[in-house]
């Protein structure tokens, strides 16, 4: 896995609704028309069960995709092909086969008796790649895509040039790709831009920190507030992932599998940053705790992080919840007894009682289910939320991924899996979408994203200073640590 999770951290695993509509069920709509096979068998290279497509050859999979006279395919398709197709090979090559498609249709068009349904096939294709470039407009970001989509749209113009509605269509579609693609180029050199929180070397052995130094009850003091924040955040940074970047981990695992690259792992960054937005939570957290000099207020601050997770999880996000859980768990904080020994935890025992790893994390997936029907049913923005651990969902959609195989035994590609996956990344991606309802608040969000946050050796330092060593293992490791330190100055 490229993503690294945190010491603590669980070891599991306005276009989308336009596309999918209100479920990913794959079934065929009505009046779609249906290429290819019946509700209880195969036709060609398609096995249906249930009106259901289920599986297929990779090349009648991509006919399946191109609409006829008297087809169009289902939306609901439309999306998982196209986001799944990318494992079997690059977008430019997949519409380079669209494009052949078309033209093989078009010149049966005009060699028989419909060739006055030429204008209406027309349309259909530009609908198909509209639908293509508003879900997944990264796909024409080189120019083998580009040029493809630009010898399709030029094939078909040819078949509407008595009023040009054709044409208009495909001159909205490709501005809306160019502004659409400026926007994500833009987004990801602002983010690129954006350095880590800075690694605070932390005291040196008796060094204390000055007592006007600021710390997170200086900035906010009340839990339900940075809770709100945090959700702001979190919302902020899940909204850069796309369901190409999640489809990634597939197709990432692939290529390490088959001992090649394929596709632009590059992609990855947005995955990777918010990965390490949670562990720089984590650490943050456990920064805060440790750099306290007093016992009575190190209680303070842990039940003020204790009272941020839980406003976190009422909230729906679960992403921050388990950062900071994760962050009090780290060894530094763990092993300050006396000053847990000063903390009411009937609190943080509900909250590590959500987040059990135990039968894969049961109690939290009851959680998540429920802020989902709360979701759905929900009439304002607040209750819309819904942000889960995302190194659970990323490593769910990785297992479901390696369980199952990518072809079954007659070759054919196993679709019924990639529905699956669809509707994950479908589920998430509706999640990120919400508007957050939060005031947002600068100065706490500034605090969130720039503190100086301790190294691993730093904690273990101001942990040891705060509370001496209690065993032979942690004297041995404090006395090891100090001489690492003298030796470096």
């Amino acid at each position: 896995m490229f993503l690294e999770p945190q010491e603590t951290m669980p070891q599991t695993s306005v276009v989308f609704s336009s596309i999918l509509g209100p479920s990913c069920s794959g079934q065929v709509q009505p009046g779609m028309g249906e290429r290819g096979g019946g509700a209880g068998g195969g036709s060609g290279d398609l096995i249906f069960q249930d009106g259901r497509l289920i599986s297929g050859s990779l090349e009648a999979l991509m006919e399946h995709l191109v609409p006829t006279v008297d087809y169009y395919p289902d939306r609901t398709y439309i999306f998982t092909f196209l986001l799944s197709s990318r494992v079997f090979m690059p977008p430019h090559d997949l519409l380079a086969r669209v494009g052949q498609i078309c033209v093989e249709q078009k010149q049966q068009l005009e060699a028989g008796p419909e060739k006055a349904k030429l204008k209406s096939f027309s349309a259909k294709i530009v609908q198909l790649l509209k639908e293509w470039t508003e879900a997944f407009p990264y796909d024409f970001q080189d120019e083998k895509a580009m040029a493809e989509l630009k010898a399709i749209t030029h094939r078909v113009t040819q078949c509407d040039e008595e009023n040009g509605t054709v044409k208009k269509a495909i001159a909205q579609m490709t501005q809306s790709l160019l502004l659409s693609l400026a926007a994500r180029s833009q987004l990801q050199e602002l983010r690129e831009k954006l350095r880590p929180p800075a690694v605070d070397k932390g005291p040196i052995l008796k060094t204390k920190p000055p007592a006007a130094q600021k710390d997170i009850l200086g900035v906010c003091c009340d839990p339900l507030v940075l809770a709100q924040q945090l959700t702001h955040i979190e919302l902020d940074r899940v909204s850069s992932i796309y369901p190409e970047d999640l489809m990634q981990i597939v197709s990432h695992m692939d290529s390490l599998d088959n001992h090649r690259c394929r596709g632009d792992l590059t992609k990855t960054y947005s995955l990777e940053a918010y990965d390490n937005w949670f562990n720089c939570l984590s650490m943050l957290v456990a920064t805060e705790v440790c750099r306290v000099v007093k016992k009575k207020h190190r209680t303070r601050m842990l039940e003020f992080f204790i009272d941020v997770a839980r406003e976190c999880f009422n909230i729906g996000n679960f992403n921050s919840m388990m950062a900071i859980i994760s962050g009090m768990n780290l060894s530094p904080v763990a092993r300050l007894k006396k000053t847990w020994s000063k903390v009411k935890t009937a609190k943080f025992d509900v909250l590590e009682h959500h987040m059990d790893p135990s039968s894969n994390f049961c109690n939290y997936r009851t959680a998540l289910q429920g802020a989902t029907q709360r979701s759905q049913m929900a009439n304002s923005s607040r209750e819309k939320i819904v942000i889960p651990v995302f190194n659970l969902f990323v490593k769910d959609i990785y297992f479901l991924h390696k369980i199952h195989t990518n072809h079954l035994p007659n070759g054919h590609i196993n679709f019924k899996k990639f529905w699956e996956i669809s509707r994950q990344i479908h589920e998430f991606m509706t999640w990120t979408q919400v508007e957050c309802p939060f005031e947002k608040d600068k100065k706490i969000q500034s605090y969130l994203l720039t503190a100086p946050i301790y190294s691993e050796e730093a904690l273990f330092v101001a942990s040891f200073e705060s509370e001496g060593p209690e065993n032979h293992m942690e004297k041995d490791s404090w006395k090891t640590l100090r001489t690492t330190l003298l030796n470096r100055a």
